[in-house]
């Protein structure tokens, strides 16, 4: 049996049916092919035969016609000779590209298109008599060998039915006139292929999907391709979380342009700063528009400096917004409340700069949730 088959339960990835698909291997059903050549055979030889006949009795009646002119030039008979081979090989051309489409449309049909050349490319371990051996006892091959002999065993008795039921018959042609002997032995003749090709079709019928489920079964995989072939699209996890930690802080690099247009910016005091925006207007909820650590932390500081951004140190907003809200994201609903109270702060505070409303008193200390704050959470797990 096949290697690893009882590790190999499950279904194929799509990565891995399309690398089959570009090394040739798709499923095919020889019995889909066998009725499109003997099909597509039968069928050109009843439509083709009339005329390829009716054309080589006009030609040959034509070339078997002697006058004293044609006896005194026998190298005519040569040309007359080349006409009636030319008129034989182009019927003989139509008919092999009747049965080479059908046959290509089978193949098509039953496996899709497959641009590759792979399958015709020389490999040596096909030679390899020890795997030659192996491949005969997989179970696409009993499977096949079980079909094809089930499958011969009914035609061949069909076609004995056939035979002993119009022997006598066919045997007293002999006795009819020849025009109606041709056509009765025509006629019994097409009865019998056209049932031989019924019992053809309902074998394709049934090998179409029986070949795709194989080839799916052959393509099954363990989870050890899995994973392999997990870390070969995916990439390695560690090389990954190191692309997205450079990612995020290339976003937050960039993203220092938009301060100017913050509402005010909260710190911790020197570790976090996280720039906030809301308009009521446009958005739903105050977005995140800039956040940063360490010295991105101190240049958003500047920044918001530089362009008279109020900056308000709340050590735990700061480290919860930082941790839980994304750039350019709304803020989490848990912390509206939070947001909300400075917001309502620096509104007062840019009231009373313009004249409008006296000076507010201390900065409010929003209520932040505890699970938010990764302080306290790094906290209870030391405690525990």
């Amino acid at each position: 049996m096949e290697q690893g088959s009882q590790d190999r339960n499950l279904p194929a990835s799509e990565r891995k049916l399309k690398k089959a698909r570009d090394d040739g291997q798709v499923s095919r059903s020889t019995d889909l092919s066998h009725l499109a050549v003997l099909g597509a055979g039968a069928l050109a030889v009843m439509l083709l035969s009339p005329l390829l006949f009716e054309q080589l009795k006009l030609d040959i009646t034509r070339k078997l016609t002697f006058d004293a002119a044609s006896v005194l030039q026998p190298g005519a008979m040569l040309t007359r000779l080349g006409d009636s081979t030319t008129l034989g090989i182009a019927g003989c051309a139509a008919f092999a590209a009747i049965v080479t489409v059908a046959s290509i449309l089978s193949a098509v049909a039953s496996g899709g298109w497959v641009n590759s050349l792979k399958p015709l490319m020389p490999d040596f371990s096909r030679v390899n008599p020890l795997k030659g051996f192996g491949n005969l006892f997989t179970k696409k091959k009993f499977v096949d060998t079980a079909k094809m002999l089930v499958l011969m065993g009914i035609l061949f008795a069909i076609a004995g039915v056939i035979l002993v039921n119009g022997l006598q018959t066919v045997a007293a042609l002999i006795l009819q006139p020849s025009t109606s002997a041709i056509a009765h032995l025509t006629q019994w003749i097409t009865g019998g292929v056209g049932l031989l090709l019924l019992v053809i079709l309902m074998a394709a019928m049934v090998d179409v999907p029986l070949q795709s489920f194989l080839h799916k079964d052959q393509m099954k995989m363990s989870h050890q391709e899995m994973k392999e072939e997990g870390k070969e699209s995916d990439g390695n996890p560690q090389m990954k979380g190191q692309m997205r930690k450079r990612q995020r802080e290339l976003s937050q690099k960039s993203s220092v342009n938009a301060v100017p247009k913050a509402d005010f910016v909260v710190m911790n005091p020197t570790h976090f700063a996280v720039a906030i925006r809301y308009d009521e207007k446009t958005m739903s909820a105050p977005r995140v528009i800039s956040k940063g650590a360490d010295l991105l932390a101190m240049k958003i500081r500047d920044v918001a400096k530089h362009h008279a951004i109020p900056v308000l140190q709340s050590p735990m907003l700061a480290r919860a917004l930082y941790a839980n809200a994304e750039i350019d994201q709304d803020i989490p609903s848990t912390l509206y409340t939070a947001v909300a109270q400075v917001l309502a702060y620096v509104y007062r505070l840019r009231a009373a700069l313009r004249g409008e409303g006296p000076m507010p008193g201390d900065i409010p200390q929003p209520a932040v949730p505890p699970e938010l704050d990764p302080l306290t959470k790094t906290h209870k797990a030391a405690d525990t």
